[in-house]
C-alpha cells in the first residue's frame, strides 16, 4: 500500500472533523460550558452536534456492515471489547471532569490550535503530559506482571 493511500484518509478525515468542530462552534469552550449549564443559560447546540454525529455514524455502520473490506486498509479495525472495567470508567470520569472544567476535549483542542493557539496550548500540553504519564504507568504495569 502506498504511503499516500495510507495517509490520505486519516489526514482528510481529521481535517473534515476539525472543520466540523469549528463550524459547529465546538472549539468555543463557552459554548460547551453553556451546554453543561443545565440550570443556567443552557445552550443546546452541542446536543444537535452530537445528534448529527450519531446519525452519520448510524449510516456509516450500515454501510460498513455490507462491505467485505475497507477501501483504504486490509481489514477493519473495530472495537472487540464490550466490558466496562474500572480503568475505562475512571478514564471516562476524568475526561468528563476535564471537559467540563476546560470546555475542551482533545478534538476541539487540536482544532483550536489553528484558531486560537494561546488558548489551546496549555490544554494540549496538559493532555500530552497526561498521555505520557499514562503510557509510562501502563508500561511499568506490564513489566511488573
Amino acid at each position: 500500500m502506498s504511503l499516500i493511500r495510507k495517509l490520505l484518509p486519516p489526514i482528510a478525515s481529521g481535517f473534515l472533523f476539525g472543520m466540523g468542530l469549528t463550524v459547529s462552534g465546538m472549539t468555543d469552550p463557552q459554548r460547551v460550558r453553556g451546554f453543561l449549564d443545565v440550570f443556567g443559560a443552557w445552550d443546546p447546540t452541542l446536543a444537535f452536534v452530537m445528534g448529527g454525529a450519531v446519525l452519520v455514524m448510524a449510516i456509516a455502520w450500515r454501510i460498513q456492515a455490507r462491505m467485505a473490506k475497507p477501501m483504504f486498509s486490509e481489514k477493519f479495525a473495530l472495537p472487540d471489547r464490550t466490558d466496562l472495567d474500572p480503568r475505562l470508567l475512571a478514564g471516562a470520569a476524568l475526561f468528563g471532569i476535564g471537559w467540563g472544567i476546560a470546555g475542551l476535549c482533545p478534538g476541539p483542542a487540536v482544532a483550536s490550535l489553528v484558531l486560537s493557539p494561546a488558548h489551546a496550548i496549555p490544554f494540549v500540553a496538559a493532555m500530552l503530559i497526561g498521555m505520557l504519564i499514562q503510557k509510562i504507568t501502563m508500561e511499568r504495569k506490564v513489566t511488573q506482571s
